[in-house]
């Protein structure tokens, strides 16, 4: 049974975490800097962006984790140290620092940032804050949302979740910290994810589990269809709960790819529901669809629409334009069998039956549209394959922050 705590990437044992203000943003009282460290080194796996533009941090990071063990995160914002001359360096220079202060080897040190592509980083505010970042690491609620707070750029809201389960008789935790609002539209990764964890897993498990997860869940949300090019998702898996170490498929590891996939489709709600100047949770639901891929596809490019955005925005039940990005979708599907209904906690409403429009209250319809979170239920009556894509509407307030988003 996979139970919702709290306590976020401190939820498992043997994890402390903090986040500080350390002069990278103008802004005082945003936290800019966060750590979170092990109590001994862990088994990690991530995934990367696919953007051939690559932050720093991400190559030293793929560099440190060549060996499947890291023991610490390290992660600011503010800055994306992106196309930056020395940025590797800079990125070494952080783990380096972690490192030293921490006591823990330099490169076991996972290295990331965001905020700002092309603008140089300064070292000296993150050699500054370091004492203060480290020695304040709490294995406490407080940590982990000191450090879920220190990676926010144009967050809302600081994103992070927990579970607790049992493998093998023992009781087990894992937890996620996220941020994201916009430069998301992922081909993995396309946002910042650290999960920790204290299973005994192996290295090669650990990486099948995140890299078969993401295919359902992160590489289903879009808010704006840009690619970063500093995301990633981390696992840290420091086996303090003493179950006997997952190395192969079965029972073991069933659950906790349960427990993992709970934890990360809570992160994609929170990530789409937080997108740059968004008002609605989208949530696109593909039923019977003849194969996986065809149900992933359609239901990706439904939530990628820029006009059915728009039209959610709206409250507008213009439902064409599901069918439209169905239809440009690429997958092969058989229009004449498609049905769409709305869904919200005002009720569901069926817009379309067979590939046609059918007769509904448009009253209704607003007033089910008007609701927070919207379900847009897509029906294509070929076999028995489903898929779930998370997105979000399309605001004035989203060009409003992008169009000066650097200045």
């Amino acid at each position: 049974m996979i139970k919702l705590i709290g306590g976020g990437v401190c939820a498992a044992k043997g994890f402390r975490a903090n986040g500080v203000h350390c002069g990278i943003r103008k802004n005082k009282i945003k936290k800019d800097l966060a750590l979170i460290v092990s109590d001994v080194p862990a088994t990690a796996a991530a995934v990367y962006t696919t953007n051939l533009v690559k932050g720093a941090p991400l190559l030293v990071t793929k560099k440190h984790l060549a060996n499947g063990v890291a023991q610490a995160i390290i992660c600011n914002s503010g800055n994306a140290n992106t196309c930056n001359a020395n940025g590797v360096e800079i990125a070494e220079h952080m783990s380096e620092l972690v490192g030293a202060i921490a006591g823990i080897d330099q490169n076991d040190v996972v290295v990331a940032s965001t905020g700002v592509i092309g603008q140089p980083l300064d070292i000296t505010p993150i050699k500054a804050g370091m004492p203060a970042l480290v020695s304040g690491l709490s294995a406490d609620h407080l940590g982990a949302r000191a450090a879920a707070e220190a990676i926010m750029t144009t967050d809302t809201v600081a994103k992070e979740v927990a579970v607790e389960f049992e493998v093998g008789g023992k009781t087990c935790r894992l937890g996620g910290i996220a941020k994201g609002s916009g430069m998301i539209h992922p081909n993995m990764a396309t946002m910042l994810v650290f999960i920790t964890t204290d299973v005994k897993i192996s290295a090669e498990m650990l990486q099948k589990a995140l890299s078969t997860d993401i295919q359902k869940t992160f590489n289903m949300v879009s808010i704006d269809g840009d690619t970063s090019t500093n995301d990633m998702v981390t696992v840290l898996a420091n086996g303090m709960a003493e179950n006997d170490e997952i190395v192969s498929d079965g029972e073991d590891f069933s659950t906790f790819m349960t427990a993992l996939n709970t934890v990360t489709v809570q992160l994609c709600r929170m990530l789409a529901g937080d997108g740059e100047g968004a008002t609605k949770l989208l949530e696109c639901k593909v039923t019977g669809a003849k194969c996986p891929q065809c149900a992933k596809t359609v239901a990706k490019s439904v939530i990628c629409s820029s006009l059915l955005k728009s039209a959610m925005f709206g409250a507008d039940a213009n439902w064409g334009r599901v069918l439209c990005a169905i239809g440009y979708s690429g997958a092969a599907v058989d229009v004449d069998k498609i049905g769409v209904a709305f869904r919200s906690a005002k009720g569901t409403i069926t817009v379309c039956e067979n590939g046609a429009g059918v007769e509904f209250s448009e009253e209704i319809a607003k007033e089910i549209l008007l609701e927070k979170e919207i379900e847009i239920l897509v029906s294509l009556g070929e076999g028995e394959h489903e898929a779930t894509a998370w997105g979000c509407d399309l605001t004035y307030d989203y060009v409003k922050i992008n169009g000066d988003y650097r200045t």
